[in-house]
């Protein structure tokens, strides 16, 4: 019987993981911070706070399902508490771990305190198996904590069906509203896009929600863009494929990121992509060929887009995203992974 025991966190990334590996076991065990209330999956709810009291009741709750599950491989998503907490608890069973890094554990993690550089090197080693979704990062984790052992490189996959609909004069930005995003930076770019009077029926539409929301729309107006930009807040999936396919330009120019499922999304739904200037983001993107990578903020680069052939840029975007970033292509190499593992335990 294949057993799964599951650490991460309570957010829509775990669970469509789950969802692309979930046939291939018996029975799956989460351990999270929060039950989630959309997933329907045996779950044990704990605090994954960096905390003391937390290095011993996480640590031996955690002990102790393993001990009552007897999985047959531990998959820990995040280096960073979830797995700090799991490897503790970890230290005497025999049973195989894999670790699957985000973005932040590694590239930004590491920068915000001594400490927690420790921590994830210290979660790097304790895996027996590692995971990343893009090169660039594969490679910070074995500067970071001096592997030599090969890391898979595999993603989620994308659940984006395009809608058959003529493309509109719309860019679309469907990042979080923090700091991190820069989505200000793109409000700005969209006002130098606009000073061009041939594009007076371009459309910004701006999705998601976060703490820089009020600023965002304060910037708009300022800049006399409230009739060009639309705020459609939180969206569901279907909306979110909407906006996609009616789309003829993304963007998305966070400080730092790894491989965004957001980016493929567009990717397949024909979008031409505009990115920040980040390693993750050129493995996917050839500058001036199938999208936009920004290397000054302050530039028209919106305008840049329009640039490109359209219709090879699409082509070969949705072809990389046949090759390299379905779900059924990135559920073979995981699935392939675990029979490795299972082989070899």
């Amino acid at each position: 019987m294949r057993k799964l025991l599951l650490v991460s966190s309570n957010t829509i990334h775990t669970y469509k993981y789950l969802q692309l590996v979930e046939d291939y076991f018996d029975e799956i065990l989460v351990i999270t911070n929060q039950k989630s209330t959309d997933y329907d999956y045996p779950t044990v709810e704990l605090s994954f706070n960096l905390k003391i009291k937390n290095l011993f009741s996480t640590v031996k709750e955690i002990k102790k399902q393993i001990d009552l599950f007897q999985p047959s491989i531990i998959h820990v998503h995040q280096a960073n508490s979830y797995a700090f907490y799991t490897f503790l608890a970890h230290k005497k069973s025999i049973v195989p771990t894999v670790l699957t890094a985000w973005g932040s554990d590694v590239l930004l993690l590491p920068k915000s305190s001594f400490l927690l550089k420790k921590m994830v090197q210290f979660n790097l080693r304790n895996a027996d198996f590692l995971t990343s979704d893009s090169t660039f990062m594969a490679a910070e984790m074995k500067k970071l904590a001096t592997l030599k052992s090969e890391i898979l490189i595999a993603n989620f996959g994308i659940d984006v069906t395009p809608i058959a609909c003529e493309k509109e004069n719309i860019i679309y930005s469907n990042r979080l509203h923090k700091k991190l995003y820069r989505v200000d930076k793109i409000i700005e770019a969209f006002a130098r896009f606009k000073e061009n009077k041939e594009r007076k029926d371009w459309r910004l539409v701006v999705a998601a929600t976060g703490t820089e929301t009020e600023n965002l729309k304060d910037k708009t107006n300022k800049l006399g863009l409230t009739d060009a930009v639309e705020f459609v807040g939180w969206i569901q999936k279907e909306d979110n494929e909407k906006w996609y396919s009616k789309a003829k330009i993304w963007v998305s120019i966070p400080e730092s990121d790894a491989t965004s499922i957001s980016l493929l999304e567009a990717m397949a739904c024909g979008c031409i992509p505009i990115v920040s200037d980040l390693p993750a983001n050129r493995e996917w993107i050839e500058p001036g060929i199938n999208g936009i990578v920004v290397e000054d903020l302050e530039c028209d680069f919106m305008s840049d887009a329009l640039e490109l052939n359209q219709t090879t840029a699409i082509d070969r975007n949705k072809q990389r995203i046949t090759d390299d970033g379905t779900k059924d292509s990135n559920r073979t190499k995981f699935l392939q992974l675990y029979q490795r593992i299972l082989k070899k335990w």
